[in-house]
């Protein structure tokens, strides 16, 4: 009769154990969540006002870096999480499936079609900003059985913007990039088509905090189409559902 009773009593602990981290959660905490740029800008905004209406007492400080910083600094606790793209273990929550677009001016032959395929591509200069995007672009180039030549590599995409817009070559980016595209240029498919996933997840080795857990469950509980790519742009796949760090915070949010 003894371990009946000793088995309830550890499901009432752990059901309190759990209480107690979701009233945790919810009354307050600070989440230092790591993102590249392109996400920052294109994908974060939609998530800090989702967050804020559902976990209002969560303060969350935002850190921009390239992929291999970000995964730095979740290894070394310097960030609680992160937005990565295609973790391996497949940990965290699905925030989007992001394509491949290329990036052209508007009085560019191509800019008018639905999709656009890399050969197509070959008599315009290709310039890239690496920062995690480059091994998928040549994944494109490897689908198409093309030869991948780069003409100019910059690490600030607002750089490889103005290189666009000047007529110096067209670019290939992902779809997150949407909202920092200037009227002057437009966004067509590449194919052949080719995606990554971006996903929220805490560290790996270690327990994630309350506040990431939170922070993970409500983005899991959304649903298709509430995540978009930006203010005043038009919705696409990515709307699906599916150094010195200190220097680098944008921002806390409100």
């Amino acid at each position: 009769m003894v371990l009946p009773h000793a088995r309830s009593a550890l499901v009432a602990m752990d059901a309190i154990s759990e209480a107690g981290a979701r009233h945790e959660a919810t009354t307050g905490g600070t989440v230092r969540l790591a993102a590249t740029p392109t996400v920052c800008q294109g994908l974060l905004p939609s998530l800090l006002r989702h967050w804020a209406e559902r976990l209002p007492a969560i303060r969350i400080r935002v850190f921009e870096g390239g992929s291999d910083e970000i995964e730095a600094w979740l290894a070394s606790a310097t960030a609680d999480a992160a937005i990565v793209v295609d973790p391996p273990d497949g940990s965290g929550s699905l925030l989007a499936i992001d394509p491949f677009f290329a990036l052209l001016p508007k009085d560019h032959p191509l800019a008018g079609e639905e999709a656009v395929h890399v050969a197509d591509l070959a008599d315009d200069p290709l310039i890239l900003s690496p920062n995690g995007c480059e091994r998928h672009i040549r994944t494109i180039y490897r689908l198409a059985g093309e030869e991948y030549t780069l003409a100019r590599r910059v690490r600030d995409l607002g750089t490889l913007i103005s290189m666009v817009q000047a007529g110096l070559g067209v670019s290939i980016l992902p779809e997150v990039s949407r909202p920092l595209v200037p009227e002057d240029l437009v966004l067509v498919r590449v194919t052949p088509h080719h995606s990554r996933s971006l996903v929220l997840r805490g560290p790996q080795g270690r327990a994630w905090s309350p506040p990431v857990r939170a922070l993970v469950d409500a983005v899991a509980q959304l649903s298709t189409g509430t995540i978009s790519p930006g203010p005043d742009r038009p919705r696409g796949p990515l709307a699906q559902k599916t150094g010195s760090v200190p220097s680098r915070a944008l921002r806390d949010s409100p």
